[in-house]
């Protein structure tokens, strides 16, 4: 346990040297690629103004949203309606998505349980 230990700690010394080596050099590389999503001036109020518009952004798409929403479902029942014509690649999208639904489910469990498989703590 303790070779593990100080393994651990060597790892770790390893990679903040990395990082206080090359750090700098990363971040500028990586202003100078996304400089185009930068704004002029970089304040709080231009921050402020931004936040607000992706808020009022999103608040206006919730329309066009609850459209899409009720155009799936009504794609879902028409598809229910008519299941005898249901093709065997539908069937397997709904059936891989009802799986995809219950592993989220199983994640969520098991992070809400603190990372415990069984629900008690060791």
């Amino acid at each position: 346990m303790a070779s593990k230990l100080h393994q651990l700690q060597s790892k770790a010394v390893q990679a903040s040297q990395f990082v206080s080596k090359h750090g700098g050099a990363y971040y500028k590389q990586l202003l100078e690629q996304n400089k185009q999503f930068i704004q002029e001036p970089p304040t709080v109020e231009k921050c402020n103004l931004l936040s607000k518009q992706l808020f009022y952004t999103r608040l206006a798409s919730i329309p066009g949203r609850y459209e899409s929403f009720w155009k799936e479902l009504d794609y879902v029942k028409h598809l229910w309606k008519h299941k005898q014509e249901l093709k065997v690649e539908d069937a397997g999208i709904a059936a891989l998505f009802g799986l995809e639904c219950f592993a989220w489910f199983c994640a969520g469990e098991i992070v809400g349980r603190g990372f415990t498989i069984t629900g008690y703590k060791v």
